[in-house]
């Protein structure tokens, strides 16, 4: 499984569907899970967990520092 795929098609996910996003916040394990359709371990499904979050901030960080720069 490539995980930075993965990755990245849950952030999509998780940006484009407001009822999986409101999942996504509630119980991320089980919407990852029904995301790939497999039950992993749980240390495998965190890992998967944490980088979404991961990104999902890292995108929010970015837009917030392009509206700053466009201040200047």
């Amino acid at each position: 499984m490539d995980i930075k795929k993965k990755i990245e098609e849950i952030v999509a996910k998780v940006k484009s569907d407001d009822k999986f996003a409101n999942k996504f916040k509630e119980d991320p394990v089980k919407a990852v899970e029904a995301v790939i359709g497999i039950d992993l371990p749980d240390d495998q499904v965190n890992a998967l967990v944490d980088g979404v979050k991961a990104k999902i901030a890292g995108d929010k960080a970015s837009g917030i520092l392009g509206s700053v720069k466009k201040l200047f």
